[in-house]
């Protein structure tokens, strides 16, 4: 299979708006589309098509890379269409080739649906502000979302870290300069250790990998600088407690008191297949650390956070399920994506249950999950 061909199955990535290109062995080319795998017209794929495709997109470096240790990551841009995170990997003695589209155009917070509060809270010199989810979830969108907000806004230095980088950001108001891990600099730990003599006024972390990443931001977040960073957690007060139980216990008390003061914001993510199949939705949940709030992540007594959220609407906070259920309710998103995407699903059950409409799932999950919960 020659270039061309990679080229041809790119090109119907774009025209469609896939998010994701599968190739492996023994099945055609497969797109991901609002969610869901379709197959592509063209032939299965056979060993030799997958080393030429492999070959015909990743550079020498990668090609090591994949021969060393089973599997390597890169991004490359395609034209001026769009760019593509690229993750090569040996399954069974084979190539397997998934390819993310990333979308070259920014979005604005209207279009993604950022909660309001965001821009208000971004502004600040300084702080820890944390987007969260599950792989997929849409993170990286919403911190390039709010990035380009204060590029295009504010003068400021931004450094980003990212592996790979994803959008590219011109400069605008801002200067910003993009790191990319295995590239620019080694680690996400090096790049933090030398970012404080950059100068910078904003710094992004794409992900707290290890307790040396993470201790490095919280510092950075302290001294004056505003740090957004990723972590795949799911919910507000879950992330909190990832960040402390990270650290040697003898350390977590210490540590609790440094995020009651540095931490600003927790943006926990969902994406969610529409009803009209025009695309996704996020279901967001946004914590928004208030003095009260600040004292209950000192004491240690995270479990109070959600009710917290909850009473705290004034504040632009939101609990991710009553985002699912207000998407839910408008007729945007279905009864069974709600379901599955919520921290709470006998809840939500109960409430469709009340309002006399029933979920598409057996008796048997019901059952199950009256048992399990």
């Amino acid at each position: 299979m020659s270039s061309m061909q990679i080229d041809r199955l790119l090109d119907t990535v774009v025209r469609y708006g896939a998010s994701d290109l599968h190739l492996t062995v023994g099945r055609q080319p497969t797109i991901r589309l609002h969610g869901h795998l379709q197959n592509l017209k063209t032939k299965v794929l056979d060993s030799e098509d997958m080393v030429g495709l492999m070959k015909s997109i990743t550079p020498e470096r990668n090609q090591q890379e994949l021969q060393e240790v089973g599997g390597t990551d890169f991004g490359f841009a395609y034209g001026t269409a769009a760019r593509f995170r690229v993750s090569v990997f040996r399954q069974k003695g084979e190539l397997a080739i998934v390819l993310r589209q990333i979308p070259n155009r920014l979005l604005t917070f209207e279009q993604i649906g950022l909660p309001e509060i965001c821009r208000e809270l971004i502004r600040r010199p300084q702080g820890l502000f944390l987007v969260t989810g599950p792989t997929g979830s849409g993170k990286t969108t919403s911190l390039a979302t709010m990035l380009d907000y204060i590029n295009t806004n504010y003068d400021r230095h931004i450094v980003t870290m990212e592996d790979p980088i994803e959008y590219y950001h011109n400069h605008k108001k801002s200067i910003v300069n993009q790191r990319e891990v295995g590239n620019d600099v080694p680690s996400f730990s090096e790049s933090l250790r030398r970012v404080l003599r950059q100068d910078p006024d904003v710094i992004l972390v794409g992900e707290m990998r290890d307790l040396e990443t993470i201790e490095a931001a919280i510092r950075a977040a302290e001294t004056g600088h505003l740090v957004f960073a990723t972590l795949h957690t799911n919910g507000a007060a879950k992330t909190i407690d990832r960040v402390v139980d990270a650290f040697p216990v003898s350390q977590q008390n210490q540590v609790r008191v440094q995020l009651s003061t540095a931490l600003i914001s927790v943006l926990s993510q969902q994406l969610l297949a529409r009803m009209d199949l025009a695309g996704r939705v996020a279901a967001y949940e946004f914590l928004v650390v208030t003095p009260a709030i600040a004292n209950l992540i000192r004491d240690a007594k995270t479990f109070r956070i959600d009710s917290m959220i909850q009473t705290g609407k004034k504040f632009g906070m939101q609990l991710l399920d009553d985002h699912l259920w207000s998407l839910y309710t408008r007729g945007i998103i279905s009864a069974e994506e709600m379901i599955d995407k919520s921290k709470n699903p006998s809840e939500l059950t109960d409430k469709i249950h009340k309002m006399g409409r029933t979920v598409g799932r057996t008796e048997w999950d019901e059952e199950f999950e009256a048992g399990g919960q």
